[in-house]
């Protein structure tokens, strides 16, 4: 976002103000141009290429420029040989009103389903169904008073609007004090130590209470709160269509492309060098990671200041199965056992038609990692042999000559460590120039990375800079 004297706060997002807004116009007006605006968009991830296809509706010439041969970022599909499907599993909750609304707003309402979750625990060698009050009552790990104090926990944290406070204070303090050290124990410890390591220690109440705010907030779409939902076809299919909607709108999407350079255009504008290429654009929106921007922008654009501390990201390496059996009756299990070498198992196949996987069994075994863990070392099929060996473990029914494909997906940088104070230790972003932007997943102060936050975050940039992206008039 834009360079200012400092920020203010908007509902959930911190935004930073500009000077320069035009005083008439909107990002979906009809006045009558001089000529289109040239934009340029960094990066195609769902950020960059629904901001670009948002820029694109106005009188503006939209190109986005990506590195990867494919758009989408952490949300990108991937060839699972019969089949294409999300590199990583994603999913969309009754509550993603900002998500939900791009999905229908790009035409593709009617490819959104949303089918009954089952979610289930393991602990000690054993499988728990969580679907329900019955299944809570039964639990068998906590006593009726423990329950009732866990389901208020729930209850409380969905209702949270001053998130700040619980930034000051740690994640196992808060949990104990709302659902005592019980509860903590034996159903929350478990699985942050599955989730997060020893670094749960670490971590802020903000931490948990983005999940509880995600999963438990107002629906946004008429079904139960355990159902969940995707668009048939999975991500490509969002992807292509936005795509498509830019090609409509005289834009563009350039893949396989590494912007070198950005810099300031002597009498205005922005100049970007990628290949053996110089194109001029009127104004550009950087959506990448802060370690690119500051590795090819001009510092007259803008400049990174760091906190002394720096922030530590969580990282996931996950096998993903492809069988011609079911391996879970559930779409997420939890699982308590530290010595697991995966987190969880997503069954994306109790969620998403057949049809769309070829008739197979699509099965998710993530394991979520810092930067300094011994996995990241390790060769593919050194980490298929481990994980594995927990399938086996897991389901010791598991036969691996039910295998169809087996796949190691890694990203080394997935959610920052929301510590103590993680607000004020994130790198601030100022621009210097009037047409140079920033928009990336380092402005989620309070919001767990998952594309309902993406969409939102681009919403409120074009709601605070629409008059900029308006070609301007003479009279």
């Amino acid at each position: 976002m834009k360079e200012a004297d400092g920020t203010k706060e908007a509902g959930d997002l911190i935004q930073i103000k500009s000077d320069n807004t035009l005083d008439n116009g909107s990002i979906n007006g009809s006045m009558k141009k001089e000529k289109d605006l040239k934009i340029g968009v960094i990066g195609a991830g769902l950020m960059g290429l629904t901001l670009a296809y948002r820029i694109s509706k106005s009188n503006a010439t939209v190109k986005v420029i990506e590195r990867d041969s494919q758009p989408g970022g952490l949300s990108t599909y991937f060839n699972y040989g019969k089949f294409i499907w999300d590199k990583f599993y994603h999913v969309i909750v009754p509550t993603d009103g900002s998500l939900i609304g791009l999905i229908e707003e790009i035409g593709l309402g009617s490819k959104l389903n949303f089918t009954r979750a089952l979610t289930g625990y393991y602990v000690n060698k054993s499988f728990y169904s969580l679907n329900g009050p019955k299944d809570y009552l039964l639990f068998p790990l906590l006593n009726i008073w423990d329950k009732m104090r866990l389901a208020y926990t729930i209850f409380y944290g969905s209702r949270i609007k001053n998130w700040k406070k619980l930034e000051q204070v740690h994640l196992k303090d808060w949990l104990v004090k709302m659902g005592g050290q019980k509860n903590f124990n034996k159903f929350w410890a478990p699985l942050l130590l599955a989730k997060l390591g020893e670094n749960y220690k670490r971590v802020s109440g903000v931490f948990i209470w983005t999940y509880i705010k995600r999963l438990f907030k107002a629906r946004e779409y008429p079904v139960e709160k355990d159902y969940m939902g995707y668009v048939t076809g999975g991500y490509k299919t969002v992807f292509d269509k936005l795509e498509q909607l830019l090609n409509e709108n005289n834009s563009s999407l350039l893949l396989d492309t590494v912007v070198t350079s950005i810099e300031p255009a002597e009498g205005g504008g922005i100049n970007v060098h990628y290949g053996e290429s110089v194109e001029y654009f009127d104004k550009v929106v950087f959506t990448a990671p802060l370690n690119v921007l500051e590795k090819v922008t001009d510092p007259r654009l803008c400049e990174v200041v760091r906190h002394e501390r720096a922030i530590e990201y969580m990282g996931v390496v996950c096998l993903v199965l492809t069988t011609h059996k079911a391996l879970t009756p559930y779409y997420i299990l939890n699982i308590s056992d530290t010595q697991s070498p995966f987190t969880g198992v997503i069954g994306i196949s109790t969620l998403v038609d057949q049809e769309q996987t070829s008739g197979l069994q699509l099965t998710y075994f993530p394991k979520y990692i810092p930067a300094d863990h011994a996995f990241w070392s390790k060769s593919d099929s050194e980490l298929k042999a481990i994980f594995l060996e927990g399938v086996k473990d897991l389901y010791p029914d598991f036969d691996e000559s039910d295998i169809v494909s087996a796949h190691i997906n890694r990203a080394f940088k997935v959610q920052p460590l929301q510590v103590l104070n993680y607000s004020e230790i994130i790198p601030k972003t100022h621009t210097k120039h009037p047409d140079f932007y920033v928009l990336n997943t380092s402005q989620f102060v309070n919001d767990s990375v998952n594309n309902n936050s993406v969409v939102t975050h681009v919403n409120s940039f074009i709601d605070e800079y629409k008059h900029e992206f308006q070609a301007v008039n003479k009279k």
